[in-house]
């Protein structure tokens, strides 16, 4: 019990043990009988669980604050079934005051430029995170930094969806999840210029620390869309580690180098794959991939028979 806790104790005989009974609202001592107080309330949930896995389903509260919604979550709506508590039909009167009461509460919820510029990026960030299949933190990530732009007021000359496609980007960085720019920016429908320029513009001015790509993170995306196996996948790691202690990776692109990592375990696995499969996944030309090639089984002195 902490030190700042206050101790119930019997007025009667000072008795610390005390009995809670939450059907009558009663505390009394168990001692001398005494009730204390006949106005407890019951902090339980009103419904029974007989397990674990309904204690776990049926929570009392509601969902989670999150940032992915303009009111964080705490808005109420009026349910679009136009019947009453008993699963009635509503009168048509009674239906057509609901409609207004609904589209009312549906503008109120969203009032001013800036809310509506928020919800309608909001809606955005999520779709863009939808197709590309990102985790629930890294859309959480860029909700926040999305809401730092509108709060700085940043936005001011920016179209929505290449802010919200930085945001995303640059959130895939921070939470090291690998999705490349030209990825983002076909998800979000712009080009992967417009993408760039804003993620510099971000990177800028919120003056956020994003760390630099480990070109050991695209090896795993790489082996997965090109079928390898498991031991290409160690192969290729081997040959970044050792690249990597040698300084090869410096100033290389990290998706280029890792292509050429897996385009060389492949070979070496005897699992081959044309230079045009892994740089179309790569998103990188072959000839970035021919480049690194040759400097890595050169410097590595890997032999590769063809």
């Amino acid at each position: 019990m902490a030190a700042s806790e206050k101790v119930i104790r019997c007025s009667e005989c000072g008795s610390t043990e005390l009995i809670r009974d939450y059907e009558a609202g009663e505390l009394v001592c168990e001692h001398c009988g005494f009730v204390i107080s006949s106005l407890i309330f019951d902090q339980g949930p009103e419904w029974r669980a007989f397990d674990e896995e309904q204690r776990e389903k049926r929570m009392r509260v509601g969902a989670p604050l999150t940032w992915t919604i303009h009111d964080k979550g705490l808005s109420t709506i009026i349910d679009w079934h136009d019947r009453d508590v008993y699963g009635r039909k509503l009168k048509p009167i009674q239906k057509a005051k609901v409609y207004r009461l609904r589209k009312w509460h549906r503008r109120s919820k969203v009032s001013g430029a800036t809310e509506r510029n928020l919800a309608f990026a909001l809606s955005e960030l999520t779709k863009v995170s939808y197709k590309l299949n990102l985790p629930k933190n890294v859309l959480e990530t860029a909700s926040v930094m999305y809401r730092r732009v509108v709060r700085q007021r940043l936005i001011r000359g920016r179209s929505i969806q290449g802010v919200a496609a930085a945001s995303i980007y640059m959130a895939c960085r921070q939470c090291n999840v690998i999705r490349t720019l030209e990825e983002v920016a076909k998800a979000a429908h712009i080009s992967k210029k417009e993408g760039g320029r804003n993620y510099r513009f971000l990177l800028r001015r919120l003056q956020t620390k994003v760390p630099p790509v480990d070109p050991q993170n695209y090896i795993s995306k790489f082996v997965n869309q090109l079928t390898l196996s498991g031991e290409t996948e160690t192969i290729a790691m081997k040959i970044l580690d050792r690249a990597s202690e040698l300084k090869l990776t410096s100033g290389r692109g990290p998706a280029g180098i890792a292509a050429a990592a897996t385009y060389i375990a492949s070979l070496l696995t005897d699992e081959r794959r044309t230079q045009g499969e892994i740089a179309k996944g790569a998103h990188v030309t072959e000839v970035t991939i021919r480049n690194r090639y040759k400097e890595l089984t050169q410097k590595l002195n890997i032999k590769i028979l063809m």
